[in-house]
C-alpha cells in the first residue's frame, strides 16, 4: 500500500460544519486529491489534557464542546467506528508515558472538518489529546514515532488553528486578518514550505506577534505532530491560506 499522505487543518469556527463555504469545499478537495484512509488518527485541539491520553474505544461518542450555536450544530452525529488495533499501535510507537482514555469523544475539531471530507462516515476515527504540559518538541517527537502508521493506511491528522485568539475576534473582519496574524502566519508558512522546522519550534522567540498568535498553544501544537509525521521526500500542498475575524487563520498543509 502507498504511504498515507499527512494533514494538518484550520478548523476554525464550528458553524463551518453546516455550512458550504470556501473552507468545507477546500477540504472536500483534499479529500478527493488523496487515497482513502484505512484509519484516521486525530489530533484535535479540542482534547487538551495532562499528559498523552489514546481513546481506544470500538463506538467513539459524538462530543459537542461548544456553547451557544445553533440547534442544527448539536444534532450532527460523526457516528463512526473506532480503531483499538491502531490505538494500540500508536500507543507502543510513542516512547513517553500514554493512557488509554475514552471519557472523551470525537469532538468538532475532528467532525467538523470530517463531515465534509468523509461525509459517509465509514472511515474509523480515533483521537489522541494534547498534553499542555509537553514542551514543542516533544509534541514533535511524537509526530515522527507514529509517522509509521502512514505504511499501514492511516492519516495523521492535526486540526487547530496556526493563530487562533478568540479574544480579540473582530466580527467586523469576515474573511480579514490583523497585520500581526498574516505575519506570524506567513512566517509559518515559509518555514513549513522550506522545512525549517527548527524555527517553528521556536515560535515564541518572536516575541508579542507569537504570543499575540499562540495566546495558548493547544490550537498550535498539533501542527507540531504532523510536521514531524511528515517525510523528507513529501510534496506540500497548501489550501485554503486566510484569515477570518481578525485573528484566526484557516491555513492548511498536506504532506505527500
Amino acid at each position: 500500500m502507498s504511504k498515507m499522505p499527512v494533514l494538518f487543518v484550520g478548523h476554525g469556527s464550528p458553524m463551518n460544519a453546516i455550512e458550504d463555504n470556501e473552507y468545507s469545499r477546500g477540504w472536500r478537495k483534499i479529500a478527493e486529491s488523496i487515497p482513502k484512509p484505512k484509519v484516521i488518527l486525530s489530533v484535535s485541539a479540542h482534547w487538551y489534557t495532562r499528559g498523552t491520553r489514546i481513546m481506544n474505544e470500538e463506538n467513539p461518542k459524538t462530543i459537542y464542546d461548544m456553547y451557544g450555536f445553533p440547534d442544527e450544530l448539536y444534532k450532527i452525529t460523526y457516528n463512526t467506528s473506532g480503531s483499538p488495533a491502531v490505538a494500540e499501535k500508536a500507543s507502543e510507537l510513542i516512547s513517553r508515558k500514554t493512557k488509554y482514555d475514552n471519557s472523551w469523544g470525537i469532538d468538532h475539531g475532528t467532525w467538523s472538518v470530517l463531515v465534509h471530507m468523509y461525509p459517509k462516515r465509514d472511515i474509523p476515527v480515533f483521537q489522541i489529546s494534547v498534553d499542555r504540559d509537553a514542551p514543542p518538541e516533544q509534541h514533535y517527537i511524537m509526530g515522527r514515532e507514529l509517522r509509521a502508521l502512514r505504511e499501514e493506511g492511516v492519516l495523521i491528522f492535526g486540526t487547530g488553528n496556526v493563530v487562533h485568539n478568540l479574544r480579540l475576534v473582530d466580527w467586523h473582519k469576515s474573511n480579514k486578518g490583523f497585520d500581526w496574524a498574516y505575519e506570524f502566519d506567513d512566517y509559518i508558512y515559509e518555514n513549513i514550505l522550506n522545512k525549517n522546522h527548527e524555527n517553528i519550534l521556536k515560535y515564541n522567540e518572536l516575541g508579542d506577534i507569537a504570543r499575540l498568535a499562540v495566546p495558548t498553544p493547544d490550537h498550535f501544537y498539533p501542527l507540531l505532530y504532523t510536521l514531524d509525521a511528515s517525510d523528507e521526500d513529501d510534496k506540500i500542498s497548501v489550501h485554503n491560506k486566510s484569515c477570518e475575524l481578525g485573528s484566526l487563520t484557516m491555513t492548511a498543509y498536506l504532506w505527500g
